[in-house]
Protein backbone atom coordinates (compact mmCIF):
# COMPACT_ATOMS: atom_id res chain seq x y z
CA UNK A 1 0.00 0.00 0.00
CA UNK A 2 1.40 3.38 -1.05
CA UNK A 3 1.16 5.67 1.96
CA UNK A 4 1.28 8.84 -0.14
CA UNK A 5 -1.77 7.73 -2.14
CA UNK A 6 -3.60 6.80 1.06
CA UNK A 7 -2.82 10.26 2.50
CA UNK A 8 -4.00 11.92 -0.73
CA UNK A 9 -7.34 10.13 -0.45
CA UNK A 10 -7.55 10.98 3.24
CA UNK A 11 -6.78 14.64 2.61
CA UNK A 12 -9.22 15.07 -0.26
CA UNK A 13 -11.89 13.14 1.62
CA UNK A 14 -11.57 15.42 4.63
CA UNK A 15 -11.50 18.53 2.46
CA UNK A 16 -14.81 17.62 0.85
CA UNK A 17 -16.62 16.33 3.88
CA UNK A 18 -15.93 18.81 6.67
CA UNK A 19 -17.65 21.87 5.19
CA UNK A 20 -20.74 23.03 7.05
CA UNK A 21 -24.03 21.68 5.75
CA UNK A 22 -27.30 20.07 6.76
CA UNK A 23 -25.86 16.56 7.05
CA UNK A 24 -23.03 17.63 9.38
CA UNK A 25 -25.39 19.75 11.46
CA UNK A 26 -27.78 16.81 11.77
CA UNK A 27 -24.95 14.57 12.99
CA UNK A 28 -23.96 17.24 15.52
CA UNK A 29 -27.58 17.56 16.62
CA UNK A 30 -27.85 13.86 17.34
CA UNK A 31 -24.50 13.89 19.13
CA UNK A 32 -25.56 16.76 21.37
CA UNK A 33 -28.88 15.05 22.10
CA UNK A 34 -27.02 11.73 22.56
CA UNK A 35 -29.67 9.93 20.54
CA UNK A 36 -28.88 7.11 18.10
CA UNK A 37 -25.36 8.51 17.76
CA UNK A 38 -23.68 5.35 16.49
CA UNK A 39 -26.46 4.61 13.99
CA UNK A 40 -26.34 8.11 12.49
CA UNK A 41 -22.54 8.17 12.19
CA UNK A 42 -22.53 4.67 10.71
CA UNK A 43 -25.18 5.51 8.11
CA UNK A 44 -23.22 8.55 6.94
CA UNK A 45 -19.88 6.73 6.83
CA UNK A 46 -21.24 3.60 5.11
CA UNK A 47 -23.15 5.69 2.57
CA UNK A 48 -19.98 7.59 1.71
CA UNK A 49 -18.03 4.35 1.40
CA UNK A 50 -20.58 2.91 -1.02
CA UNK A 51 -20.59 6.06 -3.15
CA UNK A 52 -16.79 6.36 -3.15
CA UNK A 53 -16.43 2.71 -4.18
CA UNK A 54 -18.99 3.21 -6.95
CA UNK A 55 -17.16 6.31 -8.15
CA UNK A 56 -13.65 4.87 -8.06
CA UNK A 57 -14.77 1.52 -9.50
CA UNK A 58 -16.91 3.01 -12.23
CA UNK A 59 -14.43 5.66 -13.28
CA UNK A 60 -11.61 3.12 -13.09
CA UNK A 61 -13.42 0.77 -15.44
CA UNK A 62 -14.15 3.61 -17.85
CA UNK A 63 -10.51 4.71 -17.89
CA UNK A 64 -9.31 1.16 -18.47
CA UNK A 65 -11.67 0.82 -21.43
CA UNK A 66 -10.62 4.20 -22.83
CA UNK A 67 -7.01 4.92 -21.73
CA UNK A 68 -7.01 8.32 -23.42
CA UNK A 69 -9.47 9.46 -20.77
CA UNK A 70 -6.73 9.28 -18.12
CA UNK A 71 -5.23 12.57 -19.23
CA UNK A 72 -8.64 14.19 -19.51
CA UNK A 73 -9.65 12.98 -16.04
CA UNK A 74 -6.32 14.11 -14.59
CA UNK A 75 -6.57 17.68 -15.90
CA UNK A 76 -10.33 17.93 -15.32
CA UNK A 77 -9.92 16.72 -11.75
CA UNK A 78 -7.08 19.16 -11.16
CA UNK A 79 -9.12 22.05 -12.59
CA UNK A 80 -12.08 21.10 -10.43
CA UNK A 81 -9.90 20.97 -7.34
CA UNK A 82 -8.37 24.35 -8.12
CA UNK A 83 -11.88 25.77 -8.47
CA UNK A 84 -12.85 24.37 -5.08
CA UNK A 85 -9.60 25.71 -3.60
CA UNK A 86 -10.29 29.21 -4.96
CA UNK A 87 -13.80 29.21 -3.47
CA UNK A 88 -12.50 27.99 -0.12
CA UNK A 89 -9.70 30.57 -0.16
CA UNK A 90 -12.18 33.33 -0.92
CA UNK A 91 -14.34 32.27 2.00
CA UNK A 92 -11.27 32.13 4.23
CA UNK A 93 -10.26 35.67 3.26
CA UNK A 94 -13.67 37.33 3.21
CA UNK A 95 -15.47 35.22 5.75
CA UNK A 96 -19.06 34.08 5.35
CA UNK A 97 -20.45 34.68 8.84
CA UNK A 98 -21.54 31.05 8.65
CA UNK A 99 -21.04 29.24 11.91
CA UNK A 100 -22.80 26.68 14.00
CA UNK A 101 -25.01 28.56 16.42
CA UNK A 102 -23.94 27.94 20.00
CA UNK A 103 -26.60 27.46 22.62
CA UNK A 104 -26.53 28.18 26.34
CA UNK A 105 -22.77 28.70 26.23
CA UNK A 106 -22.16 24.97 26.37
CA UNK A 107 -21.07 24.29 22.86
CA UNK A 108 -24.57 23.39 21.91
CA UNK A 109 -26.07 23.89 18.54
CA UNK A 110 -29.09 25.53 17.01
CA UNK A 111 -30.74 22.37 15.84
CA UNK A 112 -34.46 22.57 15.48
CA UNK A 113 -36.32 19.68 13.93
CA UNK A 114 -35.41 20.93 10.46
CA UNK A 115 -31.67 20.61 11.19
CA UNK A 116 -31.12 24.14 9.99
CA UNK A 117 -27.95 26.20 10.29
CA UNK A 118 -26.80 29.77 10.07
CA UNK A 119 -26.18 30.83 6.47
CA UNK A 120 -26.09 34.57 6.45
CA UNK A 121 -23.01 34.71 4.24
CA UNK A 122 -23.20 34.77 0.46
CA UNK A 123 -20.77 31.87 0.15
CA UNK A 124 -22.56 29.46 2.43
CA UNK A 125 -24.07 27.45 -0.41
CA UNK A 126 -20.67 26.91 -1.94
CA UNK A 127 -19.16 25.70 1.28
CA UNK A 128 -21.03 22.43 1.47
CA UNK A 129 -19.61 20.15 -1.24
CA UNK A 130 -20.50 17.08 0.65
CA UNK A 131 -23.55 18.29 2.55
CA UNK A 132 -24.92 20.97 0.35
CA UNK A 133 -28.54 20.05 0.89
CA UNK A 134 -28.64 22.64 3.66
CA UNK A 135 -28.10 25.55 1.26
CA UNK A 136 -31.74 26.51 1.39
CA UNK A 137 -32.25 25.71 5.05
CA UNK A 138 -33.44 28.43 7.33
CA UNK A 139 -31.72 29.72 10.44
CA UNK A 140 -33.49 29.33 13.74
CA UNK A 141 -32.84 29.61 17.43
CA UNK A 142 -35.37 27.12 18.67
CA UNK A 143 -32.78 25.15 20.63
CA UNK A 144 -32.43 21.47 21.32
CA UNK A 145 -35.70 19.68 21.94
CA UNK A 146 -35.58 17.50 25.02
CA UNK A 147 -38.17 14.95 23.85
CA UNK A 148 -36.51 11.70 22.67
CA UNK A 149 -36.80 10.93 18.98
CA UNK A 150 -37.67 7.46 17.70
CA UNK A 151 -35.03 5.61 15.72
CA UNK A 152 -36.95 5.31 12.44
CA UNK A 153 -37.49 9.06 11.85
CA UNK A 154 -33.82 9.69 12.65
CA UNK A 155 -32.69 7.01 10.21
CA UNK A 156 -34.99 8.27 7.44
CA UNK A 157 -33.86 11.86 7.96
CA UNK A 158 -30.20 10.84 7.87
CA UNK A 159 -30.70 8.80 4.70
CA UNK A 160 -32.56 11.67 3.04
CA UNK A 161 -29.87 14.22 3.92
CA UNK A 162 -27.27 11.87 2.47
CA UNK A 163 -28.82 10.24 -0.59
CA UNK A 164 -31.10 13.06 -1.73
CA UNK A 165 -28.25 15.57 -1.72
CA UNK A 166 -27.01 16.13 -5.30
CA UNK A 167 -23.67 17.46 -4.07
CA UNK A 168 -22.78 14.12 -2.53
CA UNK A 169 -22.81 12.47 -5.97
CA UNK A 170 -20.69 15.23 -7.45
CA UNK A 171 -18.15 14.92 -4.66
CA UNK A 172 -17.95 11.18 -4.08
CA UNK A 173 -18.88 9.59 -7.40
CA UNK A 174 -17.59 12.19 -9.86
CA UNK A 175 -14.76 14.06 -8.15
CA UNK A 176 -13.32 11.39 -5.86
CA UNK A 177 -14.00 8.77 -8.52
CA UNK A 178 -12.18 10.75 -11.21
CA UNK A 179 -9.20 11.65 -9.03
CA UNK A 180 -8.96 8.14 -7.60
CA UNK A 181 -9.07 6.52 -11.03
CA UNK A 182 -5.99 8.48 -12.12
CA UNK A 183 -3.91 6.46 -9.62
CA UNK A 184 -4.38 3.32 -11.72
CA UNK A 185 -3.77 0.15 -9.73
CA UNK A 186 -3.50 2.21 -6.55
CA UNK A 187 -6.95 3.75 -6.93
CA UNK A 188 -8.41 1.52 -4.22
CA UNK A 189 -5.72 2.71 -1.82
CA UNK A 190 -6.88 6.24 -2.58
CA UNK A 191 -10.49 5.13 -2.03
CA UNK A 192 -9.62 3.57 1.34
CA UNK A 193 -8.07 6.87 2.40
CA UNK A 194 -11.20 8.79 1.41
CA UNK A 195 -13.43 6.24 3.17
CA UNK A 196 -11.26 6.47 6.29
CA UNK A 197 -11.68 10.25 6.28
CA UNK A 198 -15.46 9.79 6.25
CA UNK A 199 -15.40 7.30 9.13
CA UNK A 200 -13.10 9.45 11.26
CA UNK A 201 -15.03 12.64 10.57
CA UNK A 202 -18.56 11.41 11.18
CA UNK A 203 -17.74 9.45 14.34
CA UNK A 204 -15.62 12.30 15.70
CA UNK A 205 -18.40 14.75 14.90
CA UNK A 206 -21.06 12.57 16.51
CA UNK A 207 -19.21 11.57 19.67
CA UNK A 208 -17.34 14.85 20.06
CA UNK A 209 -20.42 16.94 19.35
CA UNK A 210 -20.36 19.01 22.51
CA UNK A 211 -16.70 19.96 22.15
CA UNK A 212 -16.86 20.50 18.37
CA UNK A 213 -20.07 22.49 18.77
CA UNK A 214 -18.10 25.06 20.76
CA UNK A 215 -15.15 25.10 18.36
CA UNK A 216 -17.23 25.33 15.17
CA UNK A 217 -19.67 27.90 16.53
CA UNK A 218 -17.30 30.71 15.52
CA UNK A 219 -17.22 32.03 11.92
CA UNK A 220 -13.47 32.55 12.47
CA UNK A 221 -13.04 28.80 12.98
CA UNK A 222 -14.66 28.17 9.61
CA UNK A 223 -12.37 30.76 7.96
CA UNK A 224 -9.35 28.88 9.30
CA UNK A 225 -10.86 25.57 8.20
CA UNK A 226 -11.56 26.94 4.72
CA UNK A 227 -7.95 28.08 4.48
CA UNK A 228 -6.71 24.59 5.29
CA UNK A 229 -9.16 23.09 2.80
CA UNK A 230 -7.91 25.43 0.07
CA UNK A 231 -4.29 24.44 0.70
CA UNK A 232 -5.04 20.70 0.72
CA UNK A 233 -7.09 20.83 -2.48
CA UNK A 234 -4.50 22.93 -4.28
CA UNK A 235 -1.72 20.55 -3.22
CA UNK A 236 -3.62 17.53 -4.52
CA UNK A 237 -4.43 19.34 -7.78
CA UNK A 238 -0.73 20.06 -8.31
CA UNK A 239 0.20 16.45 -7.53
CA UNK A 240 -2.22 15.24 -10.21
CA UNK A 241 -0.60 17.15 -13.06
CA UNK A 242 3.07 16.93 -12.04
CA UNK A 243 5.02 14.12 -13.70
CA UNK A 244 5.60 11.15 -11.42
Amino acid sequence: MDLSVLVAGLGLGFSLIVAIGAQNVFVLRQGIRREHVFVVAAICAISDAVLIAAGVGGMGAALQAMPWLVGVARWAGAAFLVGYAVLAARRAIRGTEAGLVAEDGAGGLDTGADASYSTTGAGADASSPTSGAGAGASSSTTGVIARPTALLPVVLTCLALTWLNPHVYLDTVVLLGSVGATYGDLRWTFAVGAMLASVVWFFSLAYGARLLGRVLASPRAWRILDGVIAIVMLAIAVSLVLPT
